[in-house]
């Protein structure tokens, strides 16, 4: 109710910042469209260096899981059973790492 009630105050205001917009000949396009470009290529920039950082290091990954594999071989048969009944303690590790993971992006995403 109070936005329709105008004095003259109000009115004498209104007219002072009444103006025609200023013609920029496509400026503040060009401009908006430039950033949100920059804004693009830097969303994409990490994701991007992920994925070509991973397809490098795959065949390397791989040589270092079969040496773990034919060293394991090699350790103690009492070490080996040991290691089984830890594995349950390993899922509840990694699940505390991917919630811990989880949080830090969601209050890194409610920073920006």
């Amino acid at each position: 109710m109070a936005e329709r009630i105008k004095d003259a105050d109000d009115r004498l205001l209104e007219k002072m910042f009444a103006s025609a917009s200023i013609a920029d000949d496509g400026f503040s396009v060009s401009v908006v469209r430039k950033v949100r470009r920059r804004l693009w290529l830097r969303r994409l920039a990490v994701p991007v260096a992920g994925l070509i950082g991973g397809a490098i290091a795959f065949k390397p990954l791989t040589g270092l899981v079969t040496t773990v594999v034919s060293l394991s071989a090699l350790l103690p048969q009492e070490m080996l059973n040991a290691t089984i009944t830890l594995i349950p303690q390993a899922q509840t590790i990694v699940l505390g790492a991917m919630l811990l993971v989880a949080c830090l992006l969601g209050i890194r995403s409610l920073e920006e």
